[in-house]
């Protein structure tokens, strides 16, 4: 288990890490010098369980689509999820644009810089509003994601991975491990992850290739098996509501139109487990079923979407009656030509032709939409004028 103490080791393993890393690192658009705050944390998001290797073109394209809260919060959900594609979790994608439209109305379209205001922001939690102030905005925090406690766990702890769920005490051991400096803080967090990613992998670790090998306190123990090997589940994918769902939404993803009942139904062979997974969809807000009038629908009738939007706007009011057609009084002159606007509720109080004529003087933009000025003369007010 890490101490909580300062560790002799740490700040040679720190530097020795840091210096691996500044040869190792992978180049990534995230890590490039002119990323973004934004850019960083959607990063973050779509890595949640899901590998590099797939994270990146997804990234790519989707920064190139919407590089700003601003422009993710006006997007259609529909075109979120479908550009989520087989990222995993489609969740991740609603609470993703959730946030972009809290970063826009509470912080005016600039992600915060503050932790408690980062854990404010929907879909945000510990670790990715520590990694966002560390690889966004430099500042020291303690990045524990599951790469960087297993580094700890070997080199610190002396096992050969961390227990399954992350403690209080764990956290406080970890930051005994972060540099007082903002700078080396963020570095030490950075590197730290790389070196779990790529050399103290879980499986299979090259500790031929680890910098810090000949201070490594499990390797040193002749790497002992798991202790909490019997505490861990592993996670099936075949047959589950997880790969019912993926299907479910991959056909609806590549739709047009709405999907009807049978061919979601031509998806998965277990009618009871699709009809579960299609409850929990929508009761999350991924799909959108709609169904037929009455009290009784027939399921054959009803269809499945990608919902247009994640909050729906209001509905409009409904459209006030048409007004009566214009009546044009001719001048020959363009610039004093009037209109008529007896009943015509939206431009002002009726009044005599007379006094409107003499009240207005030129008026842009006369008789636009309505149908009595559709072909107009020679003077732009009259149909079928030569003056």
């Amino acid at each position: 288990m890490l101490a909580a103490d300062p560790d002799p080791l740490a700040a040679d393993v720190r530097r020795d890490v840091v210096a691996w890393f500044d040869v190792h690192a992978r180049d990534l658009p995230w890590r490039a010098h002119d990323r973004t705050p934004w850019g960083v944390l959607v990063s973050e998001v779509m890595l949640q369980q899901t590998p590099v290797v797939r994270v990146e073109p997804a990234w790519r394209a989707w920064m190139d689509r919407w590089p700003t809260p601003a422009d993710l919060a006006a997007a259609p959900t529909a075109d979120v999820l479908r550009a989520w594609d087989r990222l995993g979790y489609p969740r991740r994608a609603l609470r993703l644009q959730e946030c972009a439209r809290t970063v826009v109305e509470r912080h005016g379209g600039d992600l915060p810089d503050d932790e408690a205001a980062l854990l404010a922001l929907p879909g945000v939690g510990a670790y990715t509003a520590a990694a966002v102030r560390a690889f966004a905005f430099g500042r020291r925090s303690v990045v524990l994601d599951t790469n960087v406690r297993r580094v700890l766990a070997r080199v610190a702890a002396g096992e050969a991975l961390p227990a399954p769920a992350q403690t209080v005490a764990e956290t406080r051991a970890a930051a005994a491990w972060v540099p007082d400096d903002d700078a080396a803080a963020a570095r030490w967090a950075a590197a730290s992850m790389e070196l779990g990613a790529l050399v103290c992998t879980a499986r299979a670790p090259r500790c031929d290739a680890c910098p810090v090998a000949d201070r490594c306190r499990w390797l040193a123990a002749g790497r002992p098996v798991d202790a909490h090997a019997h505490r861990r589940r592993t996670q099936a994918w075949s047959g589950t509501d997880r790969q019912a769902r993926g299907r479910v939404m991959a056909l609806l993803r590549e739709a047009i139109a709405p999907v009807p009942h049978d061919a979601v139904a031509a998806v998965w062979p277990d009618a009871a487990q699709l009809a579960r997974c299609l409850d929990a969809l929508v009761a999350d807000g991924l799909v959108v079923r709609d169904e037929p009038p009455g009290d009784d629908p027939d399921p054959a009738a009803t269809t499945y979407r990608l919902p247009a939007e994640r909050h729906p706007r209001p509905p409009r009011a409904p459209p006030t009656p048409r007004p009566p057609p214009a009546v044009l009084t001719h001048h020959h002159d363009p610039d004093r030509r009037t209109r008529d606007l007896a009943g015509d509720g939206r431009r002002g109080p009726a009044v005599p032709r007379v006094r409107r004529r003499a009240a207005a003087g030129p008026t842009r933009g006369v008789g636009r939409g309505s149908r009595a000025v559709r072909a107009r003369g020679a003077c732009g007010c009259c149909p079928g004028c030569s003056a």
